[in-house]
């Protein structure tokens, strides 16, 4: 079978408007991504620190000790605020730690880093402008506030396509690949599979790519995916790239007329790490696969073996939906199970025009709709040569081709910020933090829009984590009835995280009695420690991890203790949840 290449249709042509981009502003709890050195502390009217500096230095000074670590009060602010310095810098959570600390206490108001601000601007490329899928409010992807998070730094990205044609936008970013087309009618450079994955060209004259097919010029197709997925950024130069920090390393399977079913599926298994007899090891192993192409017919049970051994490898496959106005569940690898296939949208925000559609879709991105003008088309690196390499060039291309790269370049921004993210997390992350399509879609586009930020601020909060605690001691009754310590949870975005940290601070002289579960906001419980006649020791001061993934995060979670057995007395000192 021949996959053949998502439409794309090519335009010079440019735009003159432009959306100034508004960074998302950040939550309290999100603000904490990053150590700090000084907290702003907002007491109450009537509290004794809202207006007495001893007072405040002595809470400073408190709580500092609960936190094991040394605060000092160190000025007044001009809205009466105490500005409190943490001494050396602390890491991510032991600030979160003391801001929680704060929190609890109902004399503050409010407790937040002291944040540093630097000159915000946007991105100094001289065709940032003509990017409205980057950074326009109705349809964009709302990339620009993902990019103090995140730039993709540390993260490799197989483009499976036609190969990569020399750009100096996309230069520095770009890795050894490799070429897979065997058959030489297809690869057009004259052999088969080798190391070099530059791309040759793929234009072919009428009738040679089948019957009443008529002639096309060189897409330079895989060239223009790469810029919108890592173009280099802030040189003075061209365009931006979603995950500019990223690297992409080319994977060619698509030349004359397309690509086969077997050499694509190869490039995957090479791609994330597999074994391709013939084929040296990959030393690029990618996280994530970038699939701007698709055939007519369903999923094939050898092209599903590829993907789902890529995906157990960790690596996350995004794919097309397709160009046909169709059904997407009617192509492939469009229906492939453990993909992310993706629709596009054009610059109103509906589907566009020619956008594959249905059950199978998961999620819509910026694909461009050139039918109202060009300048609504995506904008990325291409080469001005009409069959051979010429002079590297940018233009407008249109197609789910387009709409894919910009969910990789936002996977990798997900894999850069939180690496132990899996592909099933990825895909729930982007679906979940969606938004609702601006424009209209008849027949399925999935969870919505992609938003960059939301996205990566979701899954960075996830992998530094807020603590909430609760320092109230609670004594526990001997061979008595269990007591509950409350946190109230809010803030957080939707569930609690499957690596869910609950700190316990317990004095007891014979912790073998002791039964500790952990109660969620629904009352479902989760056994933390069991009684044990053959644990001896003293006192329960450690962190347990558990999967609270199927629970809502925000809400009021409480830690249950009881003392089983009789002689031994003990207190909850205080506990902790980081999520």
């Amino acid at each position: 079978m021949t996959t053949t290449v998502a439409a794309a249709q090519p335009s010079t042509a440019t735009v003159t408007d432009r959306v100034p981009v508004t960074p998302a502003a950040q939550t309290a709890a999100q603000a904490v991504a990053a150590p700090a050195e000084r907290l702003i502390v907002g007491y109450k009217s009537g509290a004794a620190e809202a207006t007495s500096n001893s007072a405040a230095s002595a809470d400073a000074e408190t709580k500092g000790k609960e936190a094991g670590e040394d605060l000092d009060f160190a000025r007044r602010l001009g809205t009466g605020a105490a500005l409190v310095d943490l001494g050396d810098s602390l890491g991510t959570k032991d600030v979160a730690d003391v801001i929680a600390r704060y929190r609890s206490d109902p004399q503050v108001a409010y407790a937040v880093p002291d944040r540093l601000n630097t000159p915000q601007a946007d991105p100094n490329d001289t065709e940032y402008t003509k990017q409205w899928d980057l950074y326009e409010a109705k349809a964009g992807m709302n990339v620009p506030g993902a990019w103090s998070t995140s730039t993709g730094s540390g993260v490799t990205v197989a483009v499976i396509d036609t190969g990569y044609v020399a750009h100096t936008d996309v230069a520095a970013n770009i890795v050894a690949g490799y070429d897979f087309i065997s058959d030489t009618a297809v690869s057009v450079d004259g052999d088969g599979r080798d190391s070099n994955p530059v791309d040759p060209g793929d234009h072919y004259a009428a009738n040679e790519c089948g019957s009443g097919i008529p002639a096309s010029d060189s897409s330079w197709h895989g060239t223009h995916v790469a810029g919108t997925i890592a173009a280099v950024t802030n040189n003075n130069k061209g365009i931006a790239g979603i995950a500019y920090g990223a690297k992409i390393s080319p994977l060619r399977v698509l030349g004359k007329c397309g690509g086969y079913d077997s050499d694509i599926i190869d490039a995957i298994t090479w791609a994330s790490g597999g074994t391709v007899s013939g084929v040296p090891a990959n030393a690029n192993v990618a996280k994530v696969i970038n699939m701007s192409l698709g055939g007519s017919g369903a999923c094939t049970s050898a092209t599903q073996s590829a993907i789902t051994a890529a995906v157990n490898r960790g690596t996350t496959v995004v794919v097309a939906a397709g160009n046909d106005n169709d059904n997407a569940a009617d192509y492939s690898p469009a229906s492939c199970n453990n993909v992310i296939t993706v629709a596009a949208t054009g610059r109103s925000g509906s589907r566009a025009s020619y956008s594959n559609y249905g059950s199978i879709v998961d999620i819509s991105a910026p694909g461009g709709d050139m039918s109202t003008a060009t300048a609504n088309g995506i904008y990325s690196t291409l080469n001005s040569g009409t069959k051979t390499p010429s002079s590297e060039s940018y233009a407008y291309y249109q197609g789910t081709s387009m709409a894919t790269p910009h969910i990789v370049g936002l996977v990798a921004l997900m894999k850069s910020a939180n690496p132990s993210l899996t592909p099933a997390q990825i895909e729930t992350a982007i679906k979940s933090n969606a938004r609702a399509l601006p424009g209209t879609c008849s027949g399925g586009c999935g969870a919505g829009l992609a938003d960059a930020t939301k996205t990566v601020q979701a899954v960075s909060a996830a992998t530094t984590g807020t603590t909430f605690s609760n320092t109230t001691a609670l004594s526990i009754p001997d061979n008595g009835a269990a007591v509950e310590s409350s946190i109230a949870v809010s803030g957080r975005t939707g569930n609690a995280p499957s690596a869910l940290q609950v700190g316990v601070d317990v004095t007891h002289t014979y912790r073998g009695d002791l039964v500790l579960d952990l109660v969620a906001p629904d009352g479902s419980t989760y056994r933390l420690k069991s009684s044990s006649t053959s644990d001896s020791a003293d006192n329960v001061n450690t962190t347990y991890t558990v999967d609270a993934s199927s629970e809502t995060a925000n809400g009021t979670w409480k830690l249950r203790v009881q003392d089983v057995a009789a002689s031994d007395t003990g207190k909850l000192n205080s506990w902790k949840l980081t999520l």
